[in-house]
């Protein structure tokens, strides 16, 4: 397979170093790389080593791990540890209708996007247009706007969908709108709410448990990378522990013990 006009391709260079870009025609500035005219890059096989500057790059097919690698940010984002739990624990998938409240920068949009594509449809959203506006920006880079509509209000105030298949939220106060998920979901459908404190994790389990839901439990996924070497394989010292806990449970219509 080889890169053509208009694909958006990773370069990863020899550091590790990761930058996800639009073949164009011209010279563009890419902040770490420097002047490149991306269109040089046309013809050339996927996986090839090619010299940037003075950097050996290798060059392949964009993904959705690259896209939120290289997210522009304005809020702290849900990462792909937690993304993954969502998504399984929601049982998300193609032609789902997935309900989000909190746009941040985007990264979970992306996500959620790319696992209900191409008959789903994923609706953000959030009070704040700034946040809103960066979300727009990445999902458009990754080409994903036909899956993802965005809307500029407090979910506080009621959501306009009924009978989603799962509302994920990542707001401060997510207790404060269990009355208004149960509301919106369809039977079967799943809650899914991202915290960084316990104390919002036991308010919302709280909250949940005063509506007929089932499947209440809350999970956090701490993730540590194997080093591996010639002399042999270590833990890395660095890991990637506490982000938030992730908060699930499932809509009935009559509440049983389980």
């Amino acid at each position: 397979m080889k890169v053509k006009l208009g694909n958006n391709v990773t370069i990863i260079d020899d550091k590790g170093k990761k930058f996800v870009i639009n073949i164009t025609k011209g010279a563009k500035k890419v902040k770490g790389l420097g002047i490149i005219n991306s269109e040089e890059f046309i013809g050339n096989r996927y996986g090839e080593v090619l010299e940037i500057g003075n950097k050996k790059c290798v060059i392949l097919p964009a993904s959705s791990k690259d896209y939120i690698d290289c997210l522009k940010r304005k809020a702290q984002i849900i990462l792909p540890k937690d993304s993954a739990q969502i998504i399984m624990n929601c049982s998300i998938k193609s032609g789902d209708k997935v309900v989000e409240i909190g746009s941040g920068s985007g990264a979970l949009t992306i996500a959620l996007a790319k696992t209900v594509a191409p008959n789903g449809k994923v609706i953000s959203y959030d009070k704040r247009k700034d946040f809103i506006e960066i979300a727009q920006y990445n999902i458009e880079k990754a080409g994903l706007e036909k899956y993802v509509e965005f809307k500029l209000k407090d979910a506080k105030n009621g959501i306009d969908e009924k009978n989603i298949d799962s509302i994920i939220m990542d707001i401060p106060e997510p207790w404060e709108l269990v009355d208004i998920a149960w509301g919106s979901l369809k039977i079967g459908g799943y809650f899914c709410s991202y915290s960084p404190l316990i104390s919002q994790v036991e308010k919302t389990v709280k909250k949940l448990r005063e509506h007929p839901f089932v499947e209440v439990y809350v999970l956090e996924t701490l993730q540590r990378e194997m080093i591996v070497l010639e002399k042999g394989v270590r833990p890395s010292f660095n890991m990637l522990g506490h982000t938030g806990y992730l908060t699930f449970a499932r809509k009935t219509l009559a509440k049983v013990r389980v």
